[in-house]
């Protein structure tokens, strides 16, 4: 029986980030930068108001500490106004946040120091040369690296890249996983099952489950385990997938059909990984471009929890991130466990936080059967059970690892 850490380095170890592409800033959102964006003009690109009030010299009201200044204003830049205006010496103009400041001009009197008269402005306090003022460049120089290759693309660089005037951005795509399900017994949701027949749970779930890992993924749905037609399915999603996905074909006669069907295609290892639930799976990489292939389990609770541990790290590699693993964190049982010797026990957990002390506490949910897939919906982690530990009395720790709906 091969261990988990085993299993998960030969898998990690197939990751290949798809070829960098250029996208519009507006789909770049969670995805690695793949190119140094260098600021061809700065940001600001003018010298601007920070605040509403009025443009003047600073050392023209330099005495409004001792007694207030009153200068005549001789005009009004609004923001985006395109127009060049020059201040003379002992004059103010009035300015909107965001307006470009007049020639001379080297600090802003903010409205609430004044009288805010239209025609004669009074100046009831001084300000600083440069006071209010947004410099040319202050946030980026030109040449300045705004966005570094390698980094997470959030809403702060897409704010960026547009600020610099870029629409465009050379990212590393998301990675594109196919998702397929196998078993004679299984209907769409959009169909009543008959007599001993079950509803596709796993192409939505693994979908599902992809899609948040932060895959590019296409449903195929429910296939025959027919040998031929199953190879030109699983032949077919090669050619457009950096990832597949294949449930319920790994155990009794239908694994045997489904290895027998990609026999030509390349080398799908199935072994017993010391995991619980999960244990009986499939990988290997298929196809003239070695495309990482998962045989995951028919029960959906055992194939979200084997996707959770080994497909998802796969992906978020593939993604290009430092780290693809979830955050894990120690935390106390408010309930005893149970797990199965000789197998790392991967089990349903409701994790909270003590109010007083912050301390990490953790609900078992359910029980330890593989086929509970309402606890799993109710879990927001998964608490690890060493292969050598098989009961966790209460108030001992345990390591659990954060699952995506609940952070």
């Amino acid at each position: 029986m091969r261990s988990v850490d085993e299993q998960l380095a030969r898998v990690v170890a197939a990751a290949v980030r798809p070829a960098p592409v250029r996208v519009a800033i507006s789909e770049s959102q969670g995805l690695l930068c793949a190119e140094e964006v260098v600021a061809e003009r700065a940001l600001p690109g003018f010298d601007q108001a920070a605040v509403d009030g009025y443009a003047v010299r600073s050392v023209d009201v330099q005495a409004a500490n001792e007694e207030p200044v009153t200068l005549p204003v001789v005009g009004e830049i609004p923001a985006g106004s395109r127009q060049p205006r020059r201040l003379q010496p002992g004059q103010a103009v009035r300015v909107a946040t965001g307006a470009a400041l007049p020639t001379l001009a080297d600090a802003v009197v903010p409205l609430g120091y004044t009288d805010g008269h239209p025609a004669k402005v009074t100046v009831r306090r001084p300000v600083p040369s440069a006071a209010f003022v947004r410099r040319t460049g202050e946030d980026v120089q030109t040449g300045d690296v705004a966005v570094r290759r390698g980094a997470s693309i959030g809403s702060a660089q897409v704010g960026l890249l547009a600020a610099v005037g870029r629409n465009k951005v050379l990212v590393h795509p998301r990675p594109r996983v196919s998702v397929v399900s196998i078993g004679e017994e299984l209907v769409d949701v959009d169909r009543t099952p008959g007599q001993g027949q079950v509803y596709d749970v796993n192409s939505y779930a693994l979908a599902a489950a992809a899609r948040d890992a932060g895959a590019e993924v296409s449903r195929v749905g429910i296939q025959s385990s027919d040998p031929r037609r199953l190879r030109e399915v699983v032949e077919g999603r090669l050619l457009l997938s950096e990832i597949v996905v294949v449930a319920g074909g790994v155990g009794g006669v239908i694994g045997d059909e489904v290895r027998a069907a990609v026999a030509d295609l390349g080398d799908i290892d199935v072994t017993r990984v010391a995991m619980h639930p999960g244990s009986v799976q499939g990988f290997g990489r298929l196809g003239p471009d070695a495309v990482p292939t998962f045989l995951l389990p028919a029960n959906p609770m055992s194939a979200l929890v084997v996707f959770e541990v080994l497909v998802r790290p796969l992906i978020r590699a593939a993604l290009g991130k430092r780290n693809p693993y979830r955050r894990a964190v120690s935390a106390r049982l408010l309930s005893p466990l149970t797990s199965t010797k000789g197998r790392r026990g991967y089990l349903r957990g409701q994790l909270l936080r003590d109010a007083d002390n912050g301390e990490y506490l953790v609900q078992p949910l359910g029980t330890s059967g593989s086929h509970l897939l309402a606890s799993l919906a109710e879990a927001n982690c998964l608490i690890m059970v060493d292969e050598d530990v098989t009961d966790v009395a209460v108030g001992e720790e345990v390591v659990v690892s954060f699952l995506a709906q609940r952070g």
